[in-house]
């Protein structure tokens, strides 16, 4: 794994939210996106080297929808930057971790994309991504 390349945040209202990172961060976010697939609607920070990612639930059925059901709004994952998705997930299957998916998804800005099941990492949700070239 490279760097941490984004912490990702569950918000009930992204637009809501936009406002309040804008106010804190003292800058707004770079790219607004949508990810019909996750049913999830996006928008980033660059925070130096890394960035803070809000998601917003697109309909009821969507994961970030069951995340804030349960937990609320909050800290939702940390992605970690890979060079090789693929042999990545290989080498995480066989250190024992399950993953939530057996191929990699395409994800918001520009990424292929792999969950950790949060039950084989501490109960923390871990995503991995490698830039789409």
């Amino acid at each position: 794994m490279l760097k941490i390349e984004h912490l990702g945040i569950a918000v009930k209202n992204l637009e809501q939210s936009n406002m309040l990172f804008t106010k804190l961060f003292g800058k707004a976010p770079y790219k607004l996106e949508t990810v019909a697939s996750e049913h999830v609607s996006t928008s980033f920070f660059m925070m130096g080297d890394s960035k803070i990612e809000l998601l917003e639930a697109t309909n009821t059925d969507s994961p970030i929808a069951k995340f804030i059901e349960k937990k609320g709004e909050g800290i939702h994952h940390i992605a970690f930057e890979v060079s090789d998705i693929y042999a990545e997930m290989k080498r995480l299957k066989s250190e024992g971790f399950t993953l939530l998916s057996e191929e990699p998804k395409k994800g918001a800005d520009n990424k292929l994309i792999c969950f950790l099941h949060p039950k084989t990492s501490n109960g923390v949700l871990i995503e991995l991504c490698q830039e789409i070239k």
